[in-house]
Order: structure tokens, then sequence, then C-alpha cells
């Protein structure tokens, strides 16, 4: 992998990619992408580190590994690009954040809003082989995230961590949980969609974020017309 990390993350994950796994790992995922196609495209592996900087990161969701169809993943977690179909877990995302803050279903999937508000869409995973959920997992990503997350964990400005489903939960031992907000709920994904619905995670982050003394994420995400 050539693709330098984002400036504001390199002082804190510097070290990550000089260590021996994360050379392993850029030639497993180089080897990866001569064999078949890989998503995300190489430019965009870091691109929810792009566009949440380090010392703006107020609130962090966790996903599980990058969407493993033509033109879903561009690198954040549950995003798709406008033009993109809105895939099913973020569809169930939509529908409660309409039950939960009565804000209408938007015609796109494209949550850079959110990013730009300080919410790092991460997964645990960054990249995956084209149309194989979790072909690229246990292959040194999960060490690399598990890093971000210490290193936003270790802040003295504290942050609203979201884990939804049990694998996201499973990185709650990495947070330091007398300085920062854990939110824990049901995954999304149809699959347990009827535990996540009624949920509320929106609100309670937003509350969270106040009480922290930071202003709340306008989760709104814009209509882009027919286009989209």
């Amino acid at each position: 992998m050539t693709m330098a990390l984002p400036a504001s993350w390199q002082p804190v994950l510097a070290g990550e990619t000089d260590k021996p796994y994360f050379a392993e790992l850029s030639r497993f995922v180089a080897e990866e992408r001569a064999r078949g196609e890989v998503f995300p495209p190489e430019d965009e592996v870091f691109a929810a580190l792009e566009a949440t900087p380090f010392d703006r990161v107020k609130v962090l969701i966790l996903g599980q590994d990058p969407y493993h169809d033509n033109g879903q993943a561009h690198g954040m977690c549950f995003s798709v690009r406008p033009g993109t179909k809105v895939p099913p877990s973020l569809r169930n995302i939509f529908k409660e954040l309409r039950d939960d803050l009565g804000l209408p279903v938007p015609d796109n999937g494209y949550l850079m809003p959110w990013a730009e508000q300080g919410v790092l869409l991460l997964n645990a995973v960054l990249t995956v082989r084209a149309h194989e959920a979790n072909s690229h997992k246990n292959q040194g990503w999960e060490k690399f995230t598990d890093a971000v997350i210490r290193a936003v964990s270790e802040r003295p400005d504290p942050a609203v961590f979201v884990l939804w489903g049990n694998y996201a939960r499973k990185k709650a031992p990495l947070i330091d949980t007398t300085r920062h907000a854990v939110i824990e709920g049901a995954h999304p994904s149809p699959l347990s969609a009827k535990k996540f619905f009624g949920s509320q995670p929106f609100s309670q982050i937003n509350e969270a974020l106040k009480s922290q003394g930071h202003d709340p994420v306008d989760w709104r995400i814009p209509d882009l017309g027919p286009a989209a």
C-alpha cells in the first residue's frame, strides 16, 4: 500500500505502520489486488481517517469490513457514494434515525456530512476481496484499527464510541470508559434489525456529546435529487 496516512493521524499511528505486521499486511493486500478486484480502491483505504482528522473525532462508529459489491465501498463504514443504491444496513440506520429524531430518510447513502462533523466511520478491516465478505479478516487490519480506537481513547478530549453488534462490542476493552461514553446495541443488519429498531442511538449519542461539552451532531443527510 503506497497511500500515506493522513497528516493528522501520522503522529499517533506512524508506530503501527513501522511494525512487521503492517509490512505483511501491505504485502497481502498488494498480492490480492494483483490477483483480482479489491475494495475500496487503494486511494480510499484511509478515507475515514482523511475525512475526520484525529483532533476532531467526537464520535467513533465501528463497522466490520467494507461493502464487497461493485461501486459500494469508499473507505467509510456504512457509507456509499452518491448514485449507489443504499445497502440494507444503512437503510435500517436511516429508518431508526427517522424514528429516533424525526429526520427524513434521504435519497442517498453518502455519510460525508457526518464525517465532517467529527464522526469517524471506521471499519475494523479496511479492505475486502470483491464479492467475498470478511475475506481480508485476520490479516492485520484489526491490529491497526485497534490502534486507532486506542489512540482516540487515550486523548484527553472525551468522545462517544458506538459499538453495534457482537463483533464491535468486543472492542469495548480498548476504551477508557471512565472518560468516554460507549453506546452499545444490536447491529443494523437485517439479521438483527428487530433489536436495533427502537434503540435510539442517535439521541443517546447527542446527549452524551452535550454532557461532554461538545456540540451535538446534525444527523441529517441532504437529498441530492433525481441524479443521486
